[in-house]
């Protein structure tokens, strides 16, 4: 199943903080579970989009993120029915 996690900023982030999310985001990846990730250039926050079995493991995947879990960011969370030519784009 394909889930978004849609960050907020809550408070200043620490170039620390920054490298270890930039560290989760490639253990992620090497799992193949991250999909696309990224900040906003219009609004205060990011998104990352992950593969996960159900909606507890992308909200513990979300929960583990250093963004998120020191604080830094709030976030929602929606799964994501994923629209392509492989499934003609769910017509």
């Amino acid at each position: 199943m394909t889930f978004v996690y849609l960050m907020t900023n809550q408070k200043p982030l620490s170039n620390e903080i920054i490298k270890s999310h930039v560290e989760y985001l490639r253990g992620l990846e090497s799992q193949g579970k991250l999909m696309l990730c990224g900040p906003f250039t219009d609004y205060p926050g990011g998104m990352v989009v992950i593969q996960a079995a159900d909606i507890n493991e992308a909200t513990d995947i979300a929960n583990s993120d250093p963004f998120i879990a020191s604080g830094g960011k709030s976030y929602e969370i929606r799964t994501l029915k994923l629209a392509n030519e492989e499934n003609n784009y769910l017509l």
